[in-house]
């Protein structure tokens, strides 16, 4: 069962030109969403006005070489390893999630483009990282939906209250549990497949069609931010704010999660 290429099972009953053309589809949506985004926010414009006011109030001159050393740094950081949480649970479930999602759709691409039908036997190791990735998704998502999130966690409201910061989130478990679901009913003949299908494709073109209003962005926009800030760090601005101070004051007790309600 998870061995099997469900693309390619599904092949019989849906046209392989159908299914790439909807994967193309999406790909338009991610990248045609995050330009509206980025020009409705004007996140490029502050990006780049920052970026002159930076070189221009800077005490210190960045080279090239720091420059690609901050990249690297930023790289490994923020980006590969998720550092800046301070929450290492919070941390984990991030990092499942994420390097979860990069596997799923990655070998959905691989597995719809090069290995559309049975008649190209699929390497079993794309089905088997593609429900491995999945699951890795799972995992992470409703860890922190249910445990980690700061308005669960910390503000004590229920796990169901759903606002629209959560439209991510949501629309990504829903489309993951439900292609997971829909490749175990194919795989083993349930009258439930064609359910689990059309949910899986609703949730799946929810997620990605909705780029503009969602979270989706957020995750290239991050390092973009991470790199300024170590830019400014680097260069003396720092933003406009003090230097940190030799001992910073603690609030509250660091060894215990706030509990605010």
């Amino acid at each position: 069962m998870f061995s099997t290429n469900p693309f390619a099972a599904l092949s019989s009953t849906v046209s392989p030109d159908i299914m790439q053309i909807y994967v193309i589809v999406m790909i338009v949506f991610v990248v045609a969403g995050t330009l509206i985004d980025i020009v409705h926010k004007k996140s490029a414009r502050y990006f780049f006005e920052n970026w002159r006011k930076v070189k221009d109030k800077g005490a210190k001159k960045v080279g090239g070489g720091e420059m690609v050393s901050l990249a690297a740094q930023t790289a490994a950081v923020e980006v590969l390893t998720s550092a800046e949480f301070c929450n290492q649970k919070r941390r984990i479930a991030h990092l499942l999630t994420m390097y979860g999602f990069i596997i799923y759709v990655v070998t959905t691409a691989i597995m719809v483009f090069s290995y559309p039908t049975p008649e190209t036997a699929t390497p079993a190791i794309l089905p088997n990282l593609w429900y491995l990735g999945g699951l890795m998704v799972c995992v992470g998502g409703y860890w922190f939906w249910f445990f980690i999130r700061v308005d669960v966690a910390a503000e004590g409201h229920s796990p169901f209250r759903i606002v629209r910061a959560d439209m991510f989130i949501l629309s990504l478990l829903v489309s993951t549990t439900a292609g997971l679901i829909w490749a175990v009913c194919q795989a083993s003949g349930s009258a439930a497949t064609g359910v689990f299908l059309g949910i899986y494709l609703l949730a799946t073109t929810f997620l990605f069609a909705s780029v503009p209003w969602s979270k989706f962005s957020h995750m290239f926009f991050k390092p973009a931010a991470a790199m300024q800030k170590r830019i400014e760090t680097a260069n003396g601005t720092r933003r406009n704010l003090p230097p940190p101070a030799d001992k910073p004051a603690t609030l509250g007790d660091p060894t215990q999660l706030p509990r605010n309600y």
